[in-house]
């Protein structure tokens, strides 16, 4: 779906980045600082709460059993 920019002052900043990252249009422009913006926010939470996701992640990886046998099961897959 098109991202149609209405408000005068938020073309003009696209524009402005546009030609300061020299970026080969306001659409590409766009995308970077929104990319950007995502980082920051993703960096400002904490730490623990980062490898939470990345443990959850993980654990949905392996049998939950402590008696499994991981090479019998990474064997099987």
């Amino acid at each position: 779906m098109p991202l149609y920019i209405r408000d005068k002052e938020v073309d003009a900043l696209a524009t402005k980045l546009q030609r300061e990252i020299n970026a080969a249009s306001k659409t590409e422009a766009v995308r970077i600082a929104l990319l950007h913006e995502l980082e920051r926010n993703h960096a400002r939470k904490p730490l623990r709460d980062r490898i939470a996701v990345l443990q959850e992640k993980c654990a949905a990886l392996r049998p939950s059993d402590p008696n499994c046998d991981m090479k019998a099961f990474t064997d099987e897959a």
